[in-house]
């Protein structure tokens, strides 16, 4: 098999930008030391080639489709036993790697990249590293603090334990096929919180119910939680607050539930 063909329902757009590939290899740092890494969506493995390259780590790939599959198996015979032919979101990534911690990498599907940042919150105690390219957009939105315009839910959950920065753009001419957009790498690394100073479900209700109104101020956009504090935050839009903002207004709520 020399070539995969690209699937639309699938979000696939191959880069083949070799430098840009390297490029963002380069920027697993194996942060905290760990030395698995599991690739999200390799395709046809241009990202895979550079990662194999390195003595550092292990490299697991996932991918979906088993076009995609055949052809890495082809292609990079070392790699057999460690590429898995699942749905990532399905995955048990716990049990795959024995608990033990892992980076992710990949070019991942813009029309899932949203539930895949879910997902690794899911696992963020076994995940130190991420290094991504997506949606430029969302990248930046992933990447930007109170105050900006693309600040969102993702921005609070993700930043909430790891810090994050945006490394550099890929144009549309460094993929086949072109997407119609931007794209941005951006990496995360586990800050040093473990755990939350609230109920964390409950920050997530506060964050999330904060966002869905974001025009309005804080103290219209919580009246559905049962709000019944006041508190100088609330005058203030969800956009303007971090991390530790939304802590003591969920500390807040459970004082005054």
């Amino acid at each position: 098999m020399e070539k995969v063909k690209a699937k639309k329902h699938l979000g696939q757009h191959f880069l083949k930008d070799l430098d840009a590939a390297q490029k963002i290899v380069n920027l697993q740092s194996l942060h905290r030391g760990y030395n698995k890494v599991l690739e999200i969506g390799p395709g046809m493995g241009v990202l895979t080639q550079y990662l194999l390259e390195r003595t550092d780590c292990e490299t697991f790939v996932v991918e979906i489709d088993r076009e995609s599959v055949t052809y890495l198996n082809e292609h990079f015979p070392t790699l057999r036993g460690r590429i898995f032919s699942e749905d990532f979101l399905q995955m048990n990534l716990a049990e795959l790697f024995k608990n033990e911690p892992f980076g992710i990498i990949g070019n991942l599907p813009y029309n899932i990249s949203s539930q895949i940042f879910f997902k690794v919150l899911d696992y963020k105690d076994l995940v130190p590293e991420i290094v991504c390219m997506l949606q430029k957009e969302v990248a930046q939105r992933i990447a930007s603090g109170p105050g900006k315009k693309d600040y969102g839910i993702l921005s609070v959950f993700l930043q909430a334990y790891y810090d994050i920065e945006y490394s550099f753009t890929v144009y549309p001419e460094a993929f086949i096929p072109p997407p119609k957009v931007d794209s941005g790498i951006i990496r995360l690394r586990r800050n040093n919180v473990e755990k939350l100073d609230c109920n964390e479900k409950k920050f997530m209700q506060v964050v999330k119910a904060g966002f869905n109104q974001r025009r309005k101020t804080l103290r219209n956009a919580l009246k559905p939680l049962g709000l019944n504090f006041e508190h100088e935050l609330l005058n203030k839009r969800a956009e303007q607050l971090g991390v530790a903002d939304f802590v003591l207004l969920t500390n807040l709520f459970a004082e005054n539930a």
